[in-house]
């Protein structure tokens, strides 16, 4: 990457985020799962342009309806029903979606609307069998902080996910049902974000948001940033295609460049939507659309939002500050907690006589290190008696990790086996070592005490007494 002054160029930059929920469809009951396997039925449609609400056909809308192309839609008897192929008026909404969506507008400091108006967006790209999607406005005029700078969020919006593509030709394309309708939550932010390194960090800050809620589908596919940039005085360029928020600052830096090429050569910047390419180019995918192509839904009565059982949630950062500042771990220990949603607190509690760091050391990296050595995997919430046996001092702490070990190569451990010294008898063994190794150093003592008594032994006490009577 070559530097550009960003600030002299008056860069201008605003993302969109798109990300699916779990739970069912938003207008229809049928699961959010995504099938790639031999559909049970095709369906085969041609689509045409709608007027919006002030009579005009949009200019993105009349481009697709040129190439004239026809669509077949694949779908699956189990999980697509009558409303994906626009055969059946939508359900009522889906309200787990809705309630997701209200707490997202929250968690962005949004104004929630009074009447949520399901709106008709005219698409005949051929990703919706009916020609439109079905979007509504959740909140407006918020805001969320990156590196101490507010990045105003112009929207919260709820709205369907499109078909997915199979395959594209000059004459037809084949889209899959399965991935139509599943609820959508966007996100647009204004643009007041100056470098794609930003841009980068503000949609790192939103995914987090989203996945703070605990109500987002996981994976690859399951997030999308559309990213909208100008140079001062010139058109706008939407980038979409983004599915990994870290190819961002890259793709934003040669798109830059391309302008100024255009620029250099005296041309024009032309107002359109342009595809990520796989080496970080764009291609010109269709015109910008315009203001004409969005009309009210006659199927669905509005909304009005009852945010009584909506809270805002603490969000993935704040839980992560919050595990570090109570317990006195790294961040990074913290952040695994988190990611794993692991109830922490409860944890600690129930493990009173343990020390936190203990606690998360073992659940965290002990599964990390017994892969490296062993190439074995164990979950140790799942046998979290081995840590209650410690708490209970009926095993020493040093004897956890051991226990684990066998337990994920598939032994059954003989918990009496690691039955541990009281501290009168560790002392004396400590008084043993000393006086059968009189010129031996402290260290050279130490791993004679846990050679000998591996798994048995408190290594913190056992060196206290080894400072008590090495003299």
């Amino acid at each position: 990457m070559t530097s550009i002054n960003y600030d002299e160029l008056g860069f201008k930059c605003g993302i969109e985020i798109h990300q699916q929920l779990e739970g069912h469809k938003l207008f229809c009951h049928c699961p959010t799962e995504i099938r790639k396997g031999e559909p049970d039925f095709e369906v085969v449609r041609r689509l045409r342009a709608s007027a919006g609400e002030e009579g005009r056909v949009d200019q993105a809308a009349l481009h697709e309806q040129k190439k004239q192309k026809y669509f077949v839609y694949q779908g699956y008897n189990d999980i697509t029903c009558d409303v994906e192929l626009d055969e059946e008026p939508p359900h009522p909404i889906n309200k787990e979606a809705l309630a997701a969506a209200l707490q997202v507008a929250l968690m962005t400091n949004c104004q929630i609307v009074d009447e949520l108006q399901v709106m008709r967006k005219t698409v005949i790209d051929g990703s919706n069998t009916s020609g439109f999607q079905r979007t509504m406005l959740i909140g407006i005029n918020g805001f969320i902080e990156v590196d101490g700078r507010k990045i105003s969020i112009d929207g919260v919006f709820l709205e369907e996910e499109a078909c997915q593509i199979i395959e594209r030709t000059k004459d037809y394309d084949v889209y899959n049902l399965s991935r139509m309708g599943i609820p959508l939550i966007e996100i647009a932010t204004g643009p007041d974000i100056t470098t794609p390194e930003e841009a980068k960090e503000v949609a790192a800050k939103i995914g987090m948001i989203l996945r703070s809620t605990g109500a987002c589908k996981r994976g690859i596919g399951t997030i999308r940033q559309d990213v909208n940039i100008s140079i001062k005085g010139l058109n706008r360029v939407e980038i979409k295609g983004f599915q990994d928020y870290k190819k961002i600052p890259k793709a934003l830096d040669i798109e830059i460049k391309r302008h100024l090429d255009i620029i250099k050569k005296g041309k024009k910047i032309e107002k359109e939507v342009r595809k990520l390419e796989p080496d970080f180019t764009t291609s010109f995918q269709r015109p910008m659309p315009g203001g004409h192509r969005m009309y009210p839904e006659t199927d669905i009565p509005p909304i009005v939002p009852d945010m009584k059982d909506v809270k805002v949630v603490k969000t993935i950062e704040e839980k992560v500050d919050e595990i570090v500042t109570d317990f006195k771990l790294s961040k990074d220990l913290a952040v695994e907690i988190v990611k794993q949603d692991i109830d922490f607190l409860k944890i600690v509690r129930d493990l009173a006589k343990l020390q936190p760091k203990f606690i998360a050391d073992i659940i965290i990296n002990a599964p990390k290190e017994i892969k490296k050595r062993f190439k074995k995997d164990i979950n140790v919430l799942e046998h979290l008696e081995v840590l209650e046996k410690a708490n209970k001092n009926n095993i020493p702490t040093s004897a956890v990790f051991e226990i684990l070990t066998e337990i994920a190569q598939g032994q059954k451990p003989d918990f009496n086996k690691y039955q541990g010294m009281s501290e009168a008898e560790l002392e004396q063994e400590v008084i043993r070592v000393i006086q059968n190794n009189p010129d031996a150093p402290i260290n050279a003592l130490m791993g004679m005490l846990m050679a000998q008594h591996r798994g048995k032994i408190d290594g913190k006490k056992a060196m206290e007494f080894l400072e008590l009577h090495k003299k």
